[in-house]
């Protein structure tokens, strides 16, 4: 695979948007992002980052907030989005991405609404007790790429390979979060490890939405199965990632009426918590 570079990579050309006139782009929804044939909602909030970043004053994405309404699918879509307010720091804008269903009729899959900024003029006076995730060396974590860790290298490699998405991305778990791939969860909900795309490209704002999304979902160490679909989700991007692999860290509290929420933080070369997220979820119960 060649070298992956920001601008010029997989991802790059896959979260492409083409204007069609004020506020109206389209998009081809690749299916090398998907999972079980629906696709990843990591990717479509990059996707739509985008296209919002196109019509917004300022470069970045700060909060993105999006109600996955049906599931997308690869092929055809439309982003419609429209500034809501543009500050002199901050700028707010909305979309909607469309497609057509079987009989032609368009069909409303995602809405977000998002905040955008400039994280390079954002002060760096950091006070924090968050903590980087503790995890084994990056070689020595098991995932689609290889089969390290112990024995839950194979079930992981297994699982994560089974996926169109896992081709792209160079996903590795921490063997302490990853029993569901021996069958054997913990239960407590966990799920940490690194993550990069699988081109090389390093990791700028609108990767961290797709990395927000990106582990295998912390209900398999609870132990469940079966994908588990996002309803809403948001993204809070902190700062502009250093290069390198970054740190991944997800976890669940609290499971009830079939769903669940899943936070996580990333965190970069640096030791830098460069995103956080919450999203809420539905867990396939029985």
């Amino acid at each position: 695979m060649a070298q992956g570079t920001i601008g010029n990579s997989e991802f790059d050309r896959d979260t492409a948007v083409t204007p069609l006139g004020p506020g109206l782009h389209e998009a081809e929804l690749s299916p090398g992002w998907t999972i079980l044939g629906a696709v990843n909602g990591g990717y479509l909030l990059a996707l739509v980052g985008r296209a919002l970043a196109g019509v917004l004053p300022h470069p970045d994405p700060v909060t993105v907030t999006a109600h996955y309404l049906t599931a997308s699918r690869p092929g055809p879509a439309r982003i419609r989005s429209e500034v809501v307010r543009a500050g002199r720091t901050l700028s707010t804008g909305q979309a909607s991405l469309t497609q057509l269903d079987e009989d032609g009729r368009e069909v409303e899959r995602l809405r977000v609404l998002a905040g955008y900024g400039d994280l390079d003029a954002l002060p760096d006076d950091v006070r924090t007790t968050a903590k980087p995730p503790p995890l084994p060396p990056y070689e020595e974590c098991p995932g689609s790429r290889n089969a390290g860790g112990g024995g839950a290298g194979g079930g992981v490699a297994a699982l994560l390979g089974s996926t169109e998405i896992a081709g792209r991305l160079d996903v590795r778990l921490d063997p302490a979060t990853a029993g569901w791939a021996l069958g054997t969860p913990s239960g407590n909900g966990e799920m940490r490890g690194w993550f990069a795309l699988a081109d090389g490209r390093e990791a700028d704002p609108l990767a961290l939405l797709l990395a927000v999304d990106a582990l295998p979902p912390t209900a398999f160490e609870i132990g469940l199965s079966g994908w588990v679909p996002t309803v809403e989700l948001t993204a809070h991007v902190r700062c502009r990632p250093a290069p390198g692999p970054l740190r991944v860290a997800v976890t669940t509290r609290n499971l009830a009426g079939g769903l669940l929420e899943e936070d996580a933080e990333i965190w970069d070369s640096r030791d830098r918590l460069v995103a956080q997220s919450r999203q809420l979820a539905r867990a396939r119960l029985g």
